[in-house]
Order: C-alpha cells, then structure tokens, then sequence
C-alpha cells in the first residue's frame, strides 16, 4: 500500500492538492484540498450592496461575468426588481455570460485538460509548412538544446500520458491548441462589445445593464460569434470526439457520485420571481444516474458542512445563514474548502451535471445532441458519467450555447429599455441562483442598514472539490479517483486525468489567496 499526493493538480485554476491512497494498483481511498484561504465573504461586509457585483468578479478572473450575474441576481430580489427586468437587459446578460462561456470551454479543452491525451513534444517532427506548427517546433527545440525538461513550459505536463492518437490528428491537435488561443481573444472580445471590458465586466448592474444595443455592436458581435460557431462545429467538437475514440475506456473511468444539480443558466423570460421556476435555456433540478429521473430543484435543502474544513463555524447551515470563521488549526481538517451538501448527499456539479438535468427534463436541442453523441459511440447515457462524458458534455454544450446566442443578439431592440429604476432598500435579502462554467453557482446577501450584513458564496468547485462531511460522505473527485486503476504510481496520468474532467478552480473556491496559516487579523485589515 503506498500514497500518492499531487501537490499541486497543474493545468487547473488555484492550489489543489489531491492525495490518494493505493492498494494492489487500485486507489482505495482519496482526499482532495484546497490549499488557500476562503475570505472574501469577509471583505463584502459592511459595503454598499451595489459593490457586490463587481467585487464578487475578482474571486475569479477565468469565469468573473458568473459571479457578476449571480450577484445581480442576488440584488435584483433584494431590491424587489427581480420580475421586471427588461428583455433587453436579460438578453444583453445572456449574450456577456455566454461569451465567457465560450471562451472557458475552450480554454479548459486545449489549454488545460488536453495536453493528457496530445502529445505537443510530437510537433517536434513537423516537416510542413504551417507557420504555427513550425513556431512549436523551433520551441521544441529550443528547449531540447538547453536540455532542460522545465523549458517546455506550457507544453510540459506533470505526468506523462499514454498517448494514442494517430500521427495526424495529434499535429491537427496541437495546431488547433494554437487556433483555441485566437478563438478565446475573439470571445473576450465579443463579451467587451456589451460588457465594457474583460475580464470583470461593469456593464452589469442590478435592474440589468448599463450598455445599449446599437446596429454597429449587433453586427460586430454577431460576426465574432459566428466565427466561433465555426470552430466549435469543426474543430472542438471533431476534436473530443477523436479524443474519445482514442480513449474509450475513459467512458468508464472517473464515475463519482451519480447525482447531479443544475440551479438552470440563461434567463428566456425575465417576468417569474422564483429563480427555481424561471424558463431557462439550461433546466433547473436534480437527477441521480441510478433512474435518470428530472427531480425538481428545492434551494431550501442546501447546506454546507465544515466537519473536514478549516474553519470553526457551524456545520449544516443553508448558505443564507452561512458563517465564514477560519481556523487554520482545526483538529481533523484537511481543506479549505467547505462541503456543500444537497439533501445531506454529495452532489456533482457542472457542464454533465447541466446536460443530464435538461435532457431528463426533455430539452430538445440537448436530447438530440446527447443521442446523436451515444448513438455515434454505441453507448448508453450512464456512458456519460464518466471522465470522457465530461468532455463531450461540456463541448455539446458549448454549442448549444453559441447555437442559442445567434438567436438572442438578433432579439435585441436598439432604443428599448436595458434596466429598471429602483430604491435600495435599507433591509433586505436576496440570492442569486445560476450557473457558471464549472458548474452551480450561488450568492447568498443579507442587507442590514444599507449596509451588506452578510454575504455566502457556494461555488461549483466548492461542491466538485469538497472534503468529507460530518457523515464522512466523500466529494465528488474524492469518489471520482477512489477504484482508478494506477498502472504507474509515480506516473499517476489516471488520477489527473479524472481530476481535470472537473475543471477545477480552486481560486473560486477558496475565494481569496491567503496562504494557510497567515496572521488572519492582517487579511481582516484588507
């Protein structure tokens, strides 16, 4: 029986250490922890409640436009506005969020998660003239002269992976690694049209946003947007799947708990109060792998353990009456980050978890990119719940978005309304319920005196990432890893492998970069 421990996971957002206990090249036992101080809970105390969205924005710079809108929607009920945003102001949130959408999952697929199944070093052969590849080639080089493994920077993965891919789609492979760098800068630039820059945009306000539709920002958007509808059509999505039949056997790898949440992303009509109610492009509920059933959303079952946590706060409580107290001495604690629970069960979060909800709610557009997927695989949906079902949830979803986003920009009604009027209450409280990236994502706000009393952030790695909770349930990548087969212990391609299906990000988790153990009454000066 030996351990292994990956301190840090690379290729992901935040410091995450993953330990994972093997026997007989079986992992047998796994703990994932976030090694960074949660705090910016604590920072939003005391300030006006209109900060709140562009404060929250910092907790991330990969997904900020999430926490925007969440915070958003956080005050919009605060302030009782919630049902009278106008279509233009919800349209104009949609199409900011969606381009950050684009653009993180393109950027997790090329950047992140496929440098385990490419083999960039491989462009070191490349005899052709593609002035990018070429580029690759000589940095290849470079770094082989200096004979200094550490040189190949990016390219350079922790571990080393079993690659399959034939020659030509592997040099396919590493050139689109390069096209998905352009692609991303065309996202960012498509969301600055309407959000006024990127990342953390300041178009979005509570009431909806500040940045008028004209023809001239209709037309640069949606020319942008079709060029990456272009690429996600022919390029990631023929990408994942060569990937996936290069690797079949990740249809089976990485399971995790089999229950999965969606709070619902992408408002189609602005006029319902209740968030768990709305119409959303994406459904709102929950569904376990074990019946496929669509179980309605109950935000009310929410709760977050800390009994493997470092803090000293109560265990259990719903978000709204969350409390953020660090001890960074805790008997028994491995992580800073906290454990949400839903129904007292561990629940997996993100692109699968929101492709499983709307295709058992009867989503049409998802049915058929998800059957036409399994039937292209001759699998069955229980397929998905796997390292590989992450992958292609998370690029059909990509086009799903960029699909729905070319019909909202041309909904948009240049000289109509883009916010509501309102009064900031001196007592209030709200909460925004939605969906980044990665997976659920909620704001929880009290205000006091007009003053925000408290504020609760739940995150999706907070959910994906969580350690144990009082029931000693494991997180979703804790029980993702445990029953991996390590062929090589030193050389554990498999665990990172199931750990980057998640896409982590551990700095929205953690919320704040302080190190463990830090003088917490210097950061309280903050």
């Amino acid at each position: 029986m030996g351990t292994i421990v990956i301190d840090p996971v690379t290729r992901i957002e935040g410091h995450l250490k993953v330990e994972a206990v093997v026997e007989g090249g079986v992992v047998k036992e796994a703990r994932s922890a976030g090694m960074l101080f949660r705090g910016f809970e604590i920072i939003l105390k005391g300030r006006d409640p209109r900060d709140a969205q562009h404060l929250t924005q910092r907790v991330c710079g990969v997904c900020p436009t999430a926490h925007a809108l969440a915070a958003a929607l956080a005050l919009d009920t605060a302030f009782g506005i919630d049902d009278r945003i106008p279509d233009n102001g919800r349209i104009l949130r949609n199409l900011i969020h969606g381009s950050n959408y684009l653009q993180s999952h393109i950027l997790h697929f090329y950047h992140l998660a496929a440098l385990d199944f490419v083999d960039v070093t491989d462009a070191g052969k490349y005899q052709g003239n593609d002035p990018g590849l070429q580029s690759v080639k000589k940095f290849i080089q470079r770094a082989g002269d200096r004979q200094d493994p550490g040189a190949l920077g990016p390219f350079a993965p922790r571990y080393e992976g079993d690659y399959r891919l034939p020659a030509a789609v592997n040099q396919a492979a590493v050139a689109h690694y390069l096209q998905a760098l352009d692609m991303r800068r065309t996202a960012h630039e498509m969301a600055s049209i309407f959000a006024g820059k990127q990342p953390h945009a300041v178009a979005v306000v509570p009431g909806g946003v500040t940045m008028l539709p004209t023809p001239d920002n209709i037309t640069a958007f949606y020319w942008r947007l079709n060029q990456l509808r272009d690429f996600i059509d022919n390029v990631y999505i023929p990408d994942v799947v060569a990937v996936a039949e290069a690797y079949g056997d990740y249809f089976g790898i990485g399971v995790g708990p089999g229950n999965f949440l969606s709070y619902g992303v992408f408002d189609l009509d602005g006029k319902e109060k209740d968030q768990t109610r709305r119409k959303r492009l994406h459904a709102q509920g929950t569904v376990s792998a074990s019946d496929l059933k669509h179980r309605p959303l109950d935000p009310g079952k929410i709760t977050e353990e800390v009994a493997a946590s470092w803090y000293s706060s109560k265990s259990g409580l719903h978000p709204s009456e969350g409390e953020t107290v660090p001890d960074s001495k805790k008997d028994g604690a491995y992580s800073w980050l906290k454990s949400p629970r839903y129904e007292d069960s561990v629940y997996e979060v993100g692109p699968l978890a929101r492709m499983l909800v709307s295709y058992v709610a009867g989503n049409p557009q998802v049915k058929k990119l998800i059957d036409d997927t399994l039937s292209h695989f001759k699998a069955q949906p229980s397929a998905l719940v796997s390292v590989l079902g992450r992958h292609a949830a998370r690029a059909l979803e990509t086009k799903l978005v960029a699909d729905a986003m070319a019909e909202w920009v041309l909904q948009l009604k240049p000289g109509e309304p883009i916010s509501v009027n309102y009064t900031m209450p001196d007592e209030g409280q709200g909460v925004g319920l939605w969906e980044a990236s990665r997976g659920a994502l909620g704001h929880w706000l009290r205000i006091s005196g007009g003053k925000i009393a408290n504020y609760q952030l739940v995150v999706p790695t907070t959910w994906n990432a969580s350690p144990r909770d009082s029931k000693e349930q494991p997180g979703p990548i804790e029980q993702a890893i445990v029953g991996t087969k390590v062929k090589d212990e030193s050389n554990p391609v498999e665990i990172v492998r199931i750990v980057r299906s998640f896409d982590p990000c551990i700095a929205c988790a953690v919320h704040l970069v302080t190190p463990q153990g830090r003088d917490l009454a210097q950061f309280q000066m903050l």
